[in-house]
């Protein structure tokens, strides 16, 4: 008797794997692991085949029919099923793997290299080994959700989404192909492992800020010369919302212009999180700090460590602080937080009836903290974009920390910062 579609649906596993018979040959194999995968037994010159349909709920039970009912046809001709698959694939083949890599050929020359790479790695180190010699139409959701409770083992969350992201843009891809008619993926919304509460790096209340900046300006141990460059580099990591990475390992032939009107760091990318270049616009107190440091830097180092040619060490920054008073209260990387927050709580009067609108656009301060794009697949970067708001975002951000005046964009009215 033909299997109904209950049957077919409310089918539980078993410790071994077993079958559930419909009809003309076509039946439905129950793995142990849940997944219910369509298969045809037929026979070619006394040998016995087996045919392969697909994973249910993909394929459903009149699908799967509809595809036994042509192989019975091809039979009937003469036509191997089996053969005839199988030549109607593409060159290379329809595992996962072999499907990734033309999705990756085809995408691969919009984005960044560097992007690319990373892309391409997380496949190859966490998806491939599970998932890569399947036929991609037989991968079914239980099949990726155990993929990522491998990776979410090792509490490596944000790239078990990440993985999740790119086996579902293969078979997005697949499905446009028609290589396949379901994305596994898509129905494992609530499944994966919830991200824990983001820690954000001490800071100190904005209103804080002027005593931390007249401890800060007036920080010079006696006789110790690098306590100078130790107060310059946190003054210019707190003017430009650089990570401390950044800034230790800058060298002078990355800053451009620092006597004129648009003075510019470029920041390489092989220094940066992103691996992509990033462009730094300098207000007028930051280009300040950089011209006394390249007058005082007998290297090429822009904030020299205990020797011209070696950078400032990875905790005499942090220690700085410590020093100051402000152990657990502000980190370097903190300051990021304290700009970030200034800027997004700026507003603007606007239009009549008056409204209040944001005076630095999300995207411009994302921008300047070099964050990572939400959309992964955005075409290539621009470094320069948003550079000239930007810069007057930046120069607003060094008057205030100054205590002076910034101007209102909208309305070219002057108010106290």
């Amino acid at each position: 008797m033909p299997l109904t579609d209950t049957q077919v649906r409310t089918a539980k596993p078993a410790e071994r794997a077993y079958k559930l018979a419909d009809s003309g040959g076509l039946f439905l194999l129950v793995q142990p692991n849940g997944t219910k995968l369509w298969r045809m037994k037929y026979r070619v010159a006394g040998k016995e085949k087996l045919l392969s349909f697909g994973a249910y709920p993909g394929v459903g039970i009149a699908a799967a029919r509809d595809k036994r009912n042509a192989a019975k046809v091809q039979l009937s001709e003469g036509t191997d099923p089996m053969k005839a698959k199988d030549d109607a694939k593409p060159a290379g083949g329809n595992t996962f793997f072999e499907v990734a890599e033309r999705w990756h050929m085809n995408r691969k020359s919009s984005l960044h290299p560097a992007h690319a790479e990373r892309v391409w790695s997380r496949m190859e180190r966490d998806v491939f080994p599970e998932l890569g010699q399947m036929p991609i139409d037989e991968i079914t959701p239980p099949h990726v959700l155990e993929m990522i409770r491998k990776i979410e083992a090792r509490e490596a969350l944000d790239i078990s989404r990440r993985a999740k992201q790119g086996v579902g843009q293969v078979f997005q891809f697949a499905i446009a192909c028609g290589l396949t008619s379901n994305d596994p993926t898509a129905h494992l919304r609530g499944a994966l492992k919830p991200r824990p509460r983001v820690q954000h790096m001490s800071r100190v209340p904005l209103s804080e800020l002027p005593s931390l900046l007249e401890k800060l300006r007036a920080y010079q141990e006696e006789g110790d010369r690098r306590s100078v460059i130790t107060r310059d580099a946190l003054l210019f990591a707190l003017l430009t919302w650089v990570r401390t990475k950044e800034l230790r390992f800058a060298v002078k032939s990355e800053f451009e212009g620092l006597g004129g009107k648009e003075p510019l760091w470029r920041i390489p990318a092989s220094r940066m999180k992103m691996g992509r270049e990033h462009l730094v616009p300098l207000s007028a107190q930051a280009a300040q700090i950089a011209q006394r440091r390249f007058s005082e830097a007998t290297g090429d180092f822009v904030f020299p460590g205990g020797h011209p040619d070696k950078p400032l060490s990875e905790n005499t920054m942090i220690y700085g602080l410590y020093r100051l008073g402000y152990h657990t209260r502000q980190t370097v990387h903190g300051f990021r937080g304290l700009a970030s927050t200034w800027a997004n709580e700026q507003l603007v009067e606007f239009g009549k009836p008056p409204m209040w609108i944001r005076r630095y656009h999300e995207d411009w301060v994302e921008l300047q903290l070099a964050h990572s794009e939400k959309n992964e697949v955005r075409s290539a970067y621009n470094a320069a974009e948003y550079l000239a708001p930007r810069r007057r975002m930046m120069q607003d951000w060094a008057d205030f920390l100054d205590g002076g005046k910034v101007v209102d964009i909208k309305k070219g009215r002057r108010r106290a910062a």
